[in-house]
């Protein structure tokens, strides 16, 4: 092992293995102790490098990671983006090695001021620290990228309970805490210091006590009746999506899927079920909001929308509702070269992938009201801003109920949209709400307040999905405090690491 944890290419290679095993510990594989062992892969491998040899073995991790996290990634630019495979791979190859920085630098960070091998407590403490904050800068920067977060690796495991009380991040920490004491537990031990190691032992096994005691605690609770629900997966194939010749029987088979629907309370269709701009559709829409009416039913939808902005022109996705219920929601967390191209200037007509349909929109405003249907409060989202949990809280606290609607089409039968499920999952556990998930080809899902699935329609079918949702009101401690206590904490330890590493040398 030592072999492996000095500077070196055999090292390196095994942060790449470490990175990579990474996403066998979320979906759809969900073998979660995974997430521990690679956590504590890449925490031993920093312990004998410098600062330059940390900034390789963390962008060797990063590399494994995102290599074989975002594979799914290749298929559009494939597929849909019109680039032959070997293009296809070299652009999939250098996203890879750009975005594996993100653990280059808080390598370098830790092998230049916060690693403490002299304290094998305050040493994992702070580890766990920078894992969190490595996490959440990649979940903002440049507008983020919250993919392959560990903590989604405990949806089903003894951590669960810990979402409503910190959030997926409260687990992350605990999965790099637990990770890193493991691998100083025999120096812990050696100190001979009970104190110290009595401190390292309770930090060893509270969380995942505290994660079980908890994990079916009900943190909210029913604020109405149940309501009844379709979801509708039309199952359109992303060739046909965009096409005009189309757009008629796209707009004649939702109409028919819902005639031939239940009566229920709500009715929901997919991100863009309606693929024109919602202007060109008034009389459709209208028509579909009388047959809703006539059923007491709020019918909510998602369709492109012009609005005009200080005498310009803007595109948004989003969301409208007729029926009984009222509201428009614009998406405010954009897909990057999906939903908009940075550097458009530069990069537009070099390959299709950079011209695909609606990748053009705007970004909606911050302070957008809730939708309302049948009386209750739905905190909306579409597609990949479900992924984004502080964002998310922050919708999340203001309603009674939680939906997503998204086209997961563009990734045919990788594994993103199995990873993009599990996130909407952990939003409702953080929540403490049902949340309702709409897609064109799955998976559409009803998900309870523990993150949990009770109904749902297979990838690649057509088909209506009902079920019942409860709205909840009453906040977990999460959507309360957000992810504030821990930051605070993480912060401490940062400082407290600082502060030694200072005093250390001056000694």
């Amino acid at each position: 092992m030592r072999r492996f944890i000095a500077p070196g290419w055999p090292g390196n290679l095994l942060a790449v293995v470490a990175g990579a095993i990474t996403t066998l510990a979320l979906a759809p594989f969900d073998l979660w102790p995974l997430a521990l062992v690679a956590a504590g892969l890449f925490y031993i491998g920093l312990r004998e490098l410098s600062p330059r040899q940390a900034l390789g073995r963390g962008w060797c991790f990063g590399f494994g990671l995102f290599g074989a996290g975002t594979s799914w990634i290749y298929y559009s630019i494939h597929h849909f983006g019109g680039a032959s495979v070997l293009l296809a791979g070299l652009l999939m190859l250098a996203f890879t090695a750009a975005i594996a920085l993100f653990f280059a630098l808080p390598a370098w960070l830790w092998a230049r001021w916060l690693r403490r091998n002299e304290a094998p407590l305050a040493d994992a403490l702070t580890f766990a620290a920078l894992w969190v904050g490595q996490e959440a800068f990649r979940g903002w920067f440049l507008t983020g990228f919250p993919w392959l977060y560990s903590g989604y690796s405990q949806l089903d495991g003894p951590l669960t309970g810990l979402a409503p009380l910190g959030g997926m991040w409260l687990i992350s920490f605990a999965l790099a805490l637990t990770a890193a004491l493991l691998c100083n537990l025999p120096r812990l031990l050696a100190t001979q210091r009970n104190a110290f190691i009595g401190a390292g032992l309770l930090l060893l096994v509270a969380p995942w006590a505290i994660g079980l005691a908890l994990k079916h605690h009900a943190w909210t609770s029913p604020s109405g009746d149940p309501l009844s629900v379709a979801a509708i997966q039309g199952n359109v194939e992303q060739s046909m999506k965009w096409d005009p010749e189309q757009l008629n029987a796209q707009l004649a088979l939702y109409r028919d899927m819902s005639f031939s629907s239940k009566r229920v309370d709500l009715l929901i269709w997919p991100e863009t079920a309606v693929p024109v701009l919602k202007e060109s559709v008034e009389g459709y829409l209208g028509m579909m909001g009388k047959f809703a009416a006539e059923r007491h039913t709020a019918l909510i939808t998602g369709v492109p929308i012009r609005q005009e902005v200080h005498h310009q022109k803007r595109y948004y996705n989003g969301i409208t509702v007729v029926g009984e219920g009222d509201g428009t929601y614009l998406k405010q967390k954009l897909v990057p070269f999906g939903e908009y191209v940075p550097l458009q200037d530069m990069l537009r007509g070099l390959i299709a992938f950079f011209d695909l349909p609606m990748s053009d929109f705007a970004r909606g405003p911050s302070d957008q009201a809730m939708l309302q249907a049948k009386g209750y409060q739905i905190a909306p989202f579409i597609c990949y801003e479900v992924v984004y949990p502080e964002f998310a809280a922050s919708l999340s606290a203001q309603s009674d109920l939680l939906l997503t609607i998204s086209n997961d089409t563009w990734f045919g039968t990788s594994i993103g949209p199995l990873q993009h499920l599990q996130m909407a999952q952990m939003r409702a556990l953080e929540a403490g709400r049902w949340m309702i998930r709409a897609t064109n080809n799955g998976v559409t899902g009803l998900i309870n307040p523990y993150g949990q699935i009770t109904a749902q329609i297979p990838q690649f079918e057509r088909g209506i999905l009902y079920g019942e949702v409860v709205p909840m009101h009453n906040l977990t401690p999460y959507l309360q405090w957000r992810s504030w206590p821990l930051i605070v904490v993480c912060l401490v330890l940062f400082g407290w690491a600082l502060l030694a590493g200072r005093m250390s040398k001056t000694v």
